[in-house]
């Protein structure tokens, strides 16, 4: 059964606000108590949802999919009071504007309750997520009316919310979609069909609030045409009260590999007449407007990996405790320590770079004006490799978590194939790795020349000459961190030199370029976490997970980010026989 990693979850925020101490005092946070208090309290009560509410329903709702029956779907067993908890503690609106219901807290926190609800049920996590990103885009984008409307209900879990983009013929590429937006006073009909809408229809909360690209009849061709709105499934009343039911059904659920307690639908909008919509933003730029959410999807979707990684190491680890072979404890045997110690040096990995990036998140948005844009310009950088690198980690992980059960792992009953299965969509979805990692290289590391990766770059060739001088263990990590950095730095030279020369070899090198990427800034976080661990030890605390902790960042020193150097001789070779190969081979 999960179990919030709660040490270690509060060991990462009390570092990472240390690190980003200004955090607690800007003016949006200094009247909440940010601190050690604080994320005691949300950790507590947080871990207590997730390990006796949401948990016990993962493998419920695996056994017990959504499904649609007469154009409505029904939830698995349990989901809807679960939701309700969720939304009666806040929850939904954690890190949402409090004059909108929200709790107004630091996206930090936003941060660790995520990874709790995926650790717990990923399936059932996605409802929340959902309904933070389309309050996202209505905060920035709507109407007062749509912001009074709605957003409090969305923040507060009384409702939630969707995202209505892809079609049939309209995946990556939007600018092919088909449902139209006819304009009918101060409203629009809507009429076409959306597919894989995540949590698109349910009974668990009275109204669901669909935003939903569509065009204009006028609308210029591709992407530049597209427009947002807001798609109610139950009209509003001036009052509030919901009035008549919108023309918008799911039509069928999807039959998924995994997370099969999320009813993936598809809805069917204006069979009758048009559904009835609002525009959010300005015609046309239905885009831009989805992008508002993107960065915090993105970290979220990441946040999806890292959880189903510690709810599989979890389920690993007590059964190699308890397995016996030759005599002993499978996990004496040194392969099963060697993939649940992989597991484990990961996940804190991810957790800390993760939590971080966070914190870099709040101060982009309301840190001191001076720094807003170099907080951005990190952020930016550090979604699509959070994004990327993290879910394919949680691919990774999760196929060890099975490989550590061996027959029993590939039986279901176990549940350990669950969390390949669940997890095994995120390196799809919210934009597929192969676009993560050309966002990487083409945008993020081509508009500024790579500067902001040579920042980040500096800061981890400064701590790591730290951790050599301070000796000992830290050296192993700084001695290592100082070999990828000067790794890191060659790949970025030469796909900068790609970009400018042969951008097609640039998008071959992406994909490892990332990866390599992400197993440097996991190593950087992690190391920071084993030198806090070290002072720790120093000063005279006699606590076994310090030592846990320098122990298992020197394992990922010496066994983890040696990959960086594999993921270099592809990214230095992509111009080679990868581009040269004839698609007519394949």
């Amino acid at each position: 059964m999960y179990r919030a990693p709660l040490e270690d979850m509060r060991f990462v925020i009390d570092e990472v606000l240390r690190a980003g101490e200004t955090l607690g005092s800007l003016p949006r946070f200094e009247e909440l108590g940010v601190g050690e208090e604080l994320t005691a309290a949300l950790l507590d009560e947080g871990g207590k949802l997730a390990g006796e509410v949401l948990g016990p329903l993962r493998r419920v709702a695996d056994m017990n999919p959504a499904r649609c029956e007469g154009q409505k779907v029904v939830v698995s067993p349990g989901y809807a009071e679960a939701m309700q908890q969720l939304a009666q503690g806040g929850w939904f609106g954690i890190s949402a504007d409090a004059d909108f219901g929200g709790q107004g807290l630091p996206e930090l926190y936003g941060t660790a309750a995520s990874e709790m609800w995926n650790g717990a049920d990923m399936a059932f996590a996605l409802a929340p997520f959902l309904s933070s990103g389309a309050a996202l885009a209505i905060a920035a984008h709507g109407s007062d009316t749509l912001k009074e409307t709605y957003l409090e209900k969305l923040h507060t879990g009384e409702w939630t919310g969707t995202m209505n983009l892809t079609e049939s013929g309209a995946g990556s590429d939007l600018g092919v979609m088909k449902t139209r937006a006819v304009p009918q006073g101060d409203h629009y009909l809507i009429s076409g069909q959306k597919i894989y809408i995540t949590w698109g229809d349910h009974d668990a909360v009275d109204n669901i609030v669909h935003l939903v690209l569509a065009k204009l009849p006028d609308a210029p061709e591709g992407s530049a045409g597209i427009s947002l709105f807001l798609v109610p499934k139950f009209l509003v009343n001036a009052d509030g009260s919901l009035g008549e039911r919108n023309d918008v059904y799911p039509v069928s659920t999807e039959h998924k590999l995994g997370i099969h307690g999320s009813p993936t639908c598809v809805m069917a909008f204006g069979d009758s007449g048009g559904a009835i919509g609002y525009l959010v933003g300005e015609e046309n730029r239905g885009l831009t407007c989805m992008f508002t959410m993107m960065n915090e999807a993105r970290l979220k979707v990441g946040l999806q990996g890292l959880g189903a990684s510690e709810g599989a190491y979890q389920q690993a680890l007590a059964y190699a405790k308890e397995r016996v072979q030759g005599g002993v404890p499978i996990i004496q045997h040194a392969d099963v320590k060697r993939m649940l110690l992989t597991m484990k040096a990961l996940s804190e990995a991810m957790r800390a770079l993760a939590y971080s990036e966070a914190v870099t998140m709040d101060l982009a948005h309301y840190g001191p004006e001076a720094n807003r844009l170099e907080s951005q310009a990190r952020i930016d950088l550090m979604i699509p490799v959070i994004k990327g690198w993290m879910t394919e980690v949680g691919v990774e992980l999760t196929s060890l978590g099975v490989q550590v059960h061996g027959g029993m792992g590939y039986v279901e009953e176990t549940g350990a194939a669950q969390y390949l299965r669940d997890v095994r969509i995120t390196p799809i979805y919210e934009g597929t790795n192969g676009i993560q990692a050309a966002d990487l290289v083409g945008r993020k590391l081509g508009r500024d020349g790579g500067s902001t990766m040579a920042s980040v770059l500096d800061m981890i060739r400064a701590d790591a000459r730290d951790d050599i001088e301070a000796g000992g263990d830290l050296s192993i990590m700084g001695e290592a961190l100082l070999e990828a950095t000067a790794l890191q730095e060659a790949s970025t030279e030469a796909v900068l030199q790609m970009l400018s020369q042969s951008p097609e070899a640039a998008r071959a090198a992406a994909f490892d370029y990332m990866m390599q990427t992400g197993y440097l800034f996991g190593a950087w976080q992690l190391a920071g976490g084993a030198r806090v661990a070290r002072t720790a030890l120093e000063e005279g605390s006699d606590n076994e997970f310090y030592a846990r902790k320098v122990a298992t960042a020197v394992f990922y020193a010496q066994s983890i980010l040696p990959r960086c150097r594999g993921y270099a001789g592809a990214v230095e070779n992509a111009g080679g026989a990868l581009q040269d190969y004839p698609v007519g081979w394949l």
